[in-house]
């Protein structure tokens, strides 16, 4: 029996385990995990079992949730400034632009898109492991909400929102024990008419990566392919595998797939060695650094904060 806590430690520690595999190989081509037979030993500016960005504005939305006791959105964005401040390996261009282009909390994003008219990367998707547990207790509609508003402070598409949102709604069903693949039709049915057509292609059961129009760092193709990894697969190693090993962005994908898989086989599922070199350093926050402990912890005062 896989407990609700069980599956939050999951989808939390899943998703960082994810995002530390997939590392070494981003924009690597297909298959590279696989024939090098290389898991959590690092490369490409990586120690073996550094999480990446990912994970380090995860647990950034994360203590702001606990510390505020909710949703505090100037308080998330201004924790993500003094992270981008302190130089991390990696951020995003989208990213550092929202959070260094001097703009406040409400307008930053949205300046970004009218300014470039693009912003529907996958950096609110990635990010998404632990407001999707500390919200699922607030059902579809709450979790989807959240999901979209703290999407928004780096994203102004909204197409990006929209596919925070499912995941967020994903992550609720496979918490509570149910199938999340089942669950497509009816979180499909509560996204934004504009936007639902296009994450359908890409969720339906008949999609391939292969079929991606977009580089997967694009947030349709992302999220496709972590349900396709979740679908055509039946453990959580297996998932998380089958993302790196579609090359490009492997560490997002794999973290999203990591959260989903997570969510859906628990905590248990998630292997120890991956997690046991895993760790999660904030840059802008002095010397600290969190291992796998610390997220389970952190997953586990996600899941009761939000239960209440």
């Amino acid at each position: 029996m896989i407990t609700r806590s069980d599956r939050a430690v999951g989808a939390v520690v899943g998703s960082a385990a994810g995002d530390a595999l997939g590392a070494p190989y981003e924009f690597g081509a297909a298959g590279e995990l696989t024939a090098r037979g290389a898991e959590m030993t690092g490369g490409g500016g990586w120690d073996p079992g550094e999480a990446t960005d990912d994970t380090q504005m995860a647990v950034l939305v994360a203590e702001s949730l606990l510390e505020c006791g909710g949703l505090e959105l100037p308080d998330i964005f201004g924790r993500f400034q003094r992270w981008a401040a302190g130089q991390p390996k990696d951020i995003g261009l989208q990213t550092e632009d929202v959070l260094t282009n001097g703009e406040s909390w409400e307008l930053a994003a949205a300046l970004h898109f009218q300014i470039n008219a693009r912003a529907a990367g996958n950096g609110s998707l990635m990010r998404a492991a632990t407001s999707a547990v500390y919200f699922a207790p607030a059902g579809r509609e709450g979790t989807m909400d959240a999901a979209r508003r703290i999407a928004a402070l780096t994203h102004g598409d909204r197409a990006a929102w929209e596919g925070t949102a499912i995941l967020h709604e994903l992550v609720r069903v496979a918490l509570e024990g149910a199938d999340p693949i089942a669950a497509l039709p009816a979180t499909l049915a509560a996204v934004h008419p504009d936007h639902r057509e296009r994450y359908a292609r890409v969720l339906a059961s008949d999609w391939h990566p292969e079929k991606a129009t977009e580089f997967n760092g694009a947030v349709w193709p992302c999220l496709g392919s972590a349900v396709w990894a979740l679908r055509s697969t039946t453990t959580f190693a297996e998932a998380v595998r089958a993302a790196v090993d579609l090359g490009g962005d492997t560490d997002t994908v794999a973290a999203v797939t990591g959260t989903l898989a997570g969510a859906r086989y628990g905590r248990a599922a998630v292997p120890e060695h991956w997690t046991a070199t895993l760790h999660v350093p904030l840059p802008g926050f002095g010397d600290r650094v969190l291992d796998a402990d610390d997220l389970r912890g952190l997953a586990q005062r996600l899941a009761a904060a939000g239960s209440r």
